[in-house]
């Protein structure tokens, strides 16, 4: 007996010692949990719906629905969903010719994900009672009140509102990952992301009974939720898939790469800040606090103003020149900044959180400049280190006027105060917690998440397929198919150089053919 289980116990190691073995069976491995988590939904969704929900008698009682609210809480969901255009144009129109397909599909499939999960487990996670932790009950909306809490907006309206914010969470992660992401690779980390970091750290702040949220951690409609979260992925997933092929660094020499097409990529930033009416107001989800929908739309433009004109200047007295790519990714920081504190900040604190918006973004940039991180589209510095700066920005700014919103207007019973208006460290120090455990727990997460993926050869393509450009390699298709031109041509007679990857070909169609 002894002396089979040695036999066994050897070949199992030399099994695993075989990349071509070990892979396949890790696949298979993960295909079979996956296969269980679904199995285990399916059945929790099968149950009656007092056995999922801990307080089914809610759902007896007859709910008041505010059809204003209801109206304005769908509209502010429409325009959020929306900003999924504005990614798609940012992202391709900064990134090269020959990942743009491949982005566009993505987005796409990252969304159709995203409502699947949303719907089976991940808004029972987030946003419905169980545990500190996470949510334990609603899966597949199932034993739910009609109405959502106390809002007077009908389930399955927030369901929509708040499924196009998990949507920008999960379309932020492949900012920084473009252009060298196995696309098989997308969908896989697209499913955990969207299916359980996002939703169960989100509970914390957001959830009814969310350890953070207990605690009086602010952040109203998303710094720290959306947009740290989506950006601590990115920069998970950028570092664990190193820089993209052919890509030099300013400290060696080179710098970043051009954007293919500045048009795109600003109307796309553009676009996003339009969206930004619907994610920064409609997280009142009431039309009826009009003057709480006034504040947070007032905060929100002049944030982004000051951002734009900050980053604007500070690119222009570093380079002498007018950057656009800059003051997109400054005006977008400045969004970011003020999502958290928006609600609860006068006009002079939006203006300053603005211009710090934009600088977190500059700064930012330069650091994994530095580090050697390659991140295409700016999407860590502006989600991520913005994210951060305007979570941290409510505990200074906030300016002891405002409560929390109500189906029926401001309650002004109990205010937040920041540090500058008098309420000394209290709120700040809640938000440097909520901050770091958000961040903390989302990097491990993703950090176990990327090299997973990697260590069974699905987190970034071939060398040959990352040459050759993904649109081509995992689509078929190229974004520019009239200008298609030979491999020879675009590498100037060398197939598979370094050129290639960068785009920076020897030929006489250099001028155009340098961001292919």
């Amino acid at each position: 007996m002894i002396a089979t289980l040695s036999m066994v116990g050897s070949r199992l190691r030399a099994g695993w010692r075989n990349p071509v073995l070990r892979h396949n069976a890790l696949v298979r491995l993960g295909g079979k949990m996956l296969g269980l988590a679904i199995v285990v939904m399916l059945i929790l969704w099968s149950l009656p719906s007092g056995a999922l929900a801990q307080s089914s008698g809610a759902a007896e009682v007859a709910p008041q629905i505010n059809a204003i609210n209801t109206v304005w809480t769908l509209i502010a969901a429409f325009l959020v969903f929306g900003m999924q255009v504005g990614f798609q144009m940012l992202e391709t129109g900064f990134a090269r010719t020959r990942e743009t397909v491949n982005i566009l599909v993505e987005g796409i499939v990252d969304t159709c994900i995203c409502g699947i999960l949303f719907w089976a487990f991940g808004f029972a996670f987030m946003f419905e009672p169980g545990t500190p932790l996470i949510g334990t009950s609603g899966f597949f909306l199932q034993g739910l009140a009609d109405t959502y809490g106390s809002t007077g907006v009908p389930l399955l309206a927030f369901w929509v509102f708040q499924f196009a914010f998990a949507d920008t969470a999960s379309t932020i992660t492949s900012g920084a990952m473009v252009g060298r992401c196995d696309f098989i690779g997308d969908i896989l980390y697209s499913i955990v992301v969207t299916g359980f970091i996002y939703p169960i750290v989100g509970h914390w702040v957001w959830g009814p009974d969310g350890w953070l949220a207990v605690m009086g951690f602010r952040d109203f409609a998303g710094s720290t939720v959306v947009h740290t979260i989506g950006g601590a992925v990115s920069l998970a997933g950028a570092i664990a898939l190193g820089p993209r092929l052919g890509r030099v660094f300013k400290r060696d020499g080179g710098g970043p790469w051009p954007a293919h097409d500045l048009i795109i990529g600003a109307v796309g930033g553009l676009l996003l800040w339009f969206g930004w009416y619907g994610f920064n107001p409609g997280s009142t989800l009431s039309a009826l606090d009009v003057q709480g929908i006034a504040r947070v739309s007032f905060n929100t433009t002049l944030a982004a103003c000051s951002a734009g004109l900050t980053a604007l200047f500070y690119g222009y007295a570093r380079s002498k020149k007018w950057d656009l790519g800059l003051t997109v990714n400054g005006f977008l920081g400045g969004l970011v900044a003020i999502t958290a504190p928006c609600y609860w900040v006068e006009p002079v604190g939006a203006f300053f959180i603005g211009i710090g918006g934009a600088l977190a973004v500059v700064w930012g940039l330069d650091l994994l400049e530095h580090l050697r991180i390659d991140d295409p589209i700016g999407a860590v510095p502006v989600h991520m280190v913005g994210g951060i700066w305007g979570t941290l920005s409510l505990g200074l700014f906030a300016s002891g006027r405002y409560g929390l919103p109500t189906p029926t207007g401001a309650d002004t019973s109990t205010v937040i105060t920041g540090l500058i208006y008098g309420g000394g460290f209290g709120q700040l120090g809640l938000q440097v917690v909520g901050s770091l455990a958000v961040t903390a727990a989302t990097l491990a997460a993703s950090f176990v998440l990327m090299y997973a993926l990697k260590a069974v050869g699905r987190l970034r393509v071939s060398a040959e397929g990352e040459l050759a450009g993904l649109d081509l390699h995992e689509h078929g298709a190229s974004a520019y198919p009239e200008y298609a031109l030979d491999e020879r041509a675009r590498t100037g007679g060398v197939v598979g150089s370094p050129a290639a990857a960068s785009g920076f070909a020897p030929s006489t169609s250099a001028a155009f053919l340098k961001n292919r």
